[in-house]
């Protein structure tokens, strides 16, 4: 089993470094596509490999799949500039590399680190995801909002997680949220969907009181509590957004990746 890891990025000279050396040992071939970046991203992913290739972003989904038809080996390890292989995934990684596995994919968990600790409620786990797959046998679907990747086969599982990292701040998370909840709302006018007032007062609340209490956010302190806020903050704003668009009868702007 050869693998080949697969990156896009967009202005992550911060986190790329962390994400490409926990590759090493386990990736055959590591390629980074990167969606014209303006900082040192480029600079950093050269330091681990020569597979590095310049692309105007479209969509995530289009992004990742023209990515794999990059990768000379017939399975992908798909990788976030975010998110790190953990040892006992690395370990698990390289046993596998000594044998032909029967099946398609395997999915991996994920787990999640803010605000200082890591993340085991709030809708944030169980959050295990197909990220190694054999090249012709998967195809990322879906846009920027909703992308997934779709496998034919079998699919089984790894034990050891993914380190995700994905947000440094507060700010960060909010950014984000922001960002997708206008994709979401471009996303809802044009299937022609329309936000209606008393959704736009009571769905917020119901989303945050839902992350906190029913997905036990309660139980990851702080950070459980900024994640149930913005969760509501984001239903508010796609709603708002949708209801702003078809008042005005205009499309929100989008975001860049």
């Amino acid at each position: 089993m050869e693998i080949s890891a697969v990156v896009i990025t967009f202005n992550e000279e911060k986190r790329l470094e962390a994400a490409l050396r926990s590759l090493e040992g386990v990736a055959s071939e590591i390629i980074v596509v990167d969606s014209l970046s303006t900082d040192d991203t480029l600079k950093v992913a050269r330091k681990y490999t020569e597979r590095v290739y310049e692309r105007a972003w479209t969509h995530s989904a289009d992004q990742k799949n023209h990515a794999d038809t990059l990768a000379s080996f017939p399975w992908i390890l798909s990788l976030d500039a975010d998110e790190r292989l953990s040892p006992a995934l690395r370990d698990e990684l390289v046993k596998l590399r000594g044998h032909e596995p029967p099946c398609t994919g395997f999915s991996i968990p994920r787990e999640a680190y803010y605000l200082g600790r890591w993340i085991r409620h709030s809708g944030w786990r169980p959050d295990r995801r197909v990220r190694l797959f054999r090249r012709d046998r998967a195809r990322w679907e879906g846009d920027d909002v909703h992308e997934r990747l779709v496998v034919d086969g079998d699919v089984e599982k790894l034990r050891g997680p993914i380190h995700h990292f994905p947000f440094e701040t507060i700010g960060e998370h909010a950014a984000r949220v922001n960002k997708f909840s206008s994709l979401a709302a471009q996303k809802l006018y044009a299937g022609k969907k329309k936000a209606r007032l008393l959704r736009l007062l009571v769905l917020p609340t119901l989303r945050c009181l839902k992350t906190y209490f029913l997905k036990l956010g309660l139980l990851d302190g702080f950070p459980g509590l900024v994640i149930a806020c913005l969760d509501g903050y984001g239903e508010f704003l796609r709603s708002a957004k949708l209801r702003s668009i078809w008042k005005k009868g205009k499309h929100i702007e989008p975001f860049p990746y």
